[in-house]
């Protein structure tokens, strides 16, 4: 097999999209309708659900492996790879690929349920933090495009249906469920940005997990002035990007509610039914 060329073929060209241009508003249309139309074909939350969100994840773990292989292979003469630290995949939006793989193979108890409400509530924020303003998601590759589009929309999609197939309740407690959750995650991304400093890595590739690392510049929107005012070790700064985080995945859970609230009883029947 020649593997030049199938390199080249991952990392064909086009212009780089436009944030709300044709393709930006495509998938993020696409995102929203997949998602409300597993509501109606897969009703039955029960029983569904898990399979979809291990699918899921299967797929987005999948695209991400092509990332690091587009991002980390070169080859002019002869081919090399140099791992993509930058790009290493436990970024907030990221974590969605593990939590749903492991909800997906898990299935039951107490783990899984708060795992499904991580997807429903933070995974639905960030997600739709990056749908709403791509920011420099885009590039000139296709497939890389794509495989933004995708794992990014596809946490629209499992949160609609995850609350529209009622397998998570839009119920207040929920977001109690999801937090520990979140809470593990951050802490992992503390731990890997711990590692990074002092195994040296940081001396030669860029690596800031959820973009809050004390050992390299503030990067994160609007955070990076608390860490600036706070101090960037400081750890009331972790308290902030966490509560401020979890408000925002509550809201998600706030609409998800106001949502449900608003469909007639008819509409509840037909689509819990």
């Amino acid at each position: 097999m020649n593997w030049t060329k199938v390199l080249e073929i991952l990392d064909t060209a086009m212009v780089t999209p436009e944030s709300y241009g044709w393709f930006h508003i495509f998938f993020f249309v696409l995102s929203i309708v997949v998602g409300v139309a597993l509501c109606f074909i897969l009703k039955d939350g029960k029983k569904h659900a898990p399979n979809v969100v291990l699918v899921t994840s299967v797929v987005v773990l999948l695209l991400e492996v092509y990332k690091m292989i587009n991002f980390g292979f070169t080859y002019e003469g002869e081919i090399d790879y140099d791992f993509p630290w930058g790009s290493f995949p436990f970024q907030f939006c990221s974590t969605p690929m593990s939590g749903g793989l492991a909800a997906g193979l898990l299935r039951k108890g107490r783990i899984h349920e708060s795992l499904c409400a991580y997807l429903a509530t933070y995974a639905v924020f960030a997600g739709l933090c990056v749908m709403i303003y791509p920011g420099d998601v885009f590039i000139d590759t296709i497939g890389i495009n794509i495989q933004t589009m995708i794992c990014h929309g596809s946490m629209l999609t499992i949160g609609i249906y995850l609350f529209g197939s009622g397998y998570v309740k839009t119920e207040h407690k929920t977001i109690l469920k999801a937090l520990p959750v979140f809470c593990t995650m951050v802490l992992i991304a503390v731990g890997l940005n711990e590692w990074a400093h002092r195994t040296g890595l940081l001396e030669e590739h860029y690596f800031n997990m959820f973009y809050f690392s004390p050992y390299t510049d503030p990067h994160l929107p609007v955070y990076s002035d608390v860490q600036n005012a706070l101090g960037v070790d400081n750890p009331l700064s972790f308290i902030i990007y966490v509560a401020v985080f979890t408000l925002a995945a509550y809201l998600i859970l706030l609409i998800a509610m106001g949502i449900r609230a608003l469909l007639t009883p008819a509409q509840k029947r037909k689509l819990y039914a």
